[in-house]
């Protein structure tokens, strides 16, 4: 069964810093995408980065520049180095993947940027 654990949120300030951390279990992790992905409450999921197996990345536009997606294919983990957070930040994230054609999410973590 999959299992995704994320962590790492807060209350931070305009121009702050965050790393989110998601532990997955489950899975072959080395072999598969992970995504991130955001949604504040009347809004849609947001996918905000992805990595591949092999560490390649790709970044929702607002984010780019300032995100950073990364992986540890040894410890099963996938991160998100948050740089420059700005107000709408502000969201619950997610870690997720899809196996066998279902999507899976954590419970999420919760990101406040407010002065």
């Amino acid at each position: 069964q999959v299992h995704l654990v994320e962590s790492g949120g807060g209350l931070v300030q305009p121009g702050g810093s965050l790393k989110l951390s998601c532990a997955a279990s489950g899975i072959n992790f080395r072999l598969f995408v992970m995504h991130w992905y955001r949604q504040t409450p009347g809004k849609e999921r947001e996918l905000v980065a992805t990595i591949t197996g092999a560490g390649g990345t790709n970044y929702t536009d607002s984010v780019n520049g300032r995100f950073t997606i990364s992986r540890d294919n040894v410890y099963n983990r996938v991160y998100l180095q948050m740089n420059n957070l700005k107000p709408e930040d502000t969201a619950r994230y997610y870690c997720n993947t899809i196996r066998q054609g279902y999507s899976y999410y954590g419970q999420g973590t919760q990101v406040t940027v407010s002065s």
